[in-house]
């Protein structure tokens, strides 16, 4: 084939504690370390992998947010992808917005896969991979731990409930991965380096006639509760007490 299509989001990194806003209007983000969304990362890593057997000629990393997802997509072409495009908006732009800008990229750019992570760890929601497929009229394999591309068909395996599916799709095809398909390659300086003379294309919101809305509105944030330390208890009578006092029996 001759493109790949991997989405990357901006997230808070995955080692960061988050704190809630004081307010409770959001979640803290100034002077907080940004980073790919794990999964995101995972799908890229697997892109490249398949430019490097051949099966590829050229991997194109997206984001669409602030001007600040440029740091995330230059991250991106330093793990080895040709070129970038970050779709600007100042506005977050809720998941089937977000869909409906990748299916307008799709048709642009006519990749011959869509590889995207199984969910963000911002706030779950698993459905841009879905709703792009359904929008495209394209097949999909969600929660990926293996892909194997032969000519024109992808054959995925399937993370489910009940252990593992495997499943075979038609390219083009939208795929999101899940963590155990493998491990992304650390970034090496001089890959940096290189990073900075490649392409990166920013391209306004506006141009796609997509409102940067969401149907959903955010009330307020809060943390969770502080777990409440633990007691030992000297034999079964006494752990049966405690359950009780606890209204757990």
């Amino acid at each position: 084939m001759e493109k790949i299509l991997v989405g990357l989001k901006r997230v808070v990194d995955y080692n960061v504690r988050v704190r809630v806003k004081s307010d409770g209007s959001g979640v803290e983000t100034d002077g907080v370390k940004m980073s790919i969304n794990p999964f995101d990362e995972i799908a890229l890593e697997e892109a490249l992998r398949i430019k490097e057997r051949g099966d590829a000629e050229e991997v194109i990393v997206v984001s669409i947010g602030t001007s600040e997802a440029q740091q995330q997509l230059r991250t991106g072409l330093a793990m080895g992808a040709d070129r970038a495009i970050l779709v600007e908006s100042d506005e977050p732009v809720d998941t089937l917005s977000g869909a409906k800008i990748f299916k307008a990229l799709v048709e642009r750019e006519q990749p011959g896969l869509v590889l995207l992570g199984k969910q963000a760890i911002d706030n779950d929601n698993i459905q841009t991979g879905q709703m792009l497929a359904a929008l495209w009229g394209r097949p999909q394999a969600t929660f990926a731990s293996g892909v194997a591309l032969n000519g024109d068909k992808a054959t995925v395996t399937r993370e489910v409930d009940v252990g593992l599916e495997l499943i075979e799709v038609d390219l083009p095809a939208v795929i999101t991965v899940d963590l155990r398909l493998n491990e992304a390659r650390y970034v090496k300086l001089p890959d940096i380096m290189k990073a900075k003379k490649k392409p990166l294309d920013t391209i306004p919101i506006a141009e796609f006639a997509v409102e940067p809305t969401s149907k959903l509105t955010d009330i307020s944030y809060d943390s969770p509760e502080q777990r409440q330390k633990g007691i030992m208890v000297n034999d079964v009578a006494g752990l049966v007490a405690a359950l009780k006092e606890k209204g757990l029996l």
